[in-house]
């Protein structure tokens, strides 16, 4: 193995795993039905936050 296959190897690494980030994060936005705007936070806030709502 020389240094091209080595730089082959770690660019295709690097692509790969962007590449499944960006899968993972489509598939989570459709998931959640597309949109943002239904006064929620983000995926990072849990449902303890559901407590400061105003009633």
């Amino acid at each position: 193995m020389n240094q091209s296959d080595l730089l082959f190897l770690v660019i295709f690494v690097i692509l790969l795993s962007s590449l499944t980030v960006f899968i993972v994060q489509f598939v989570r936005s459709r998931r959640r039905g597309g949109g943002d705007g239904d006064g929620r936070a983000g995926w990072w806030e849990g449902p303890w936050d559901d407590d400061d709502r105003k009633r």
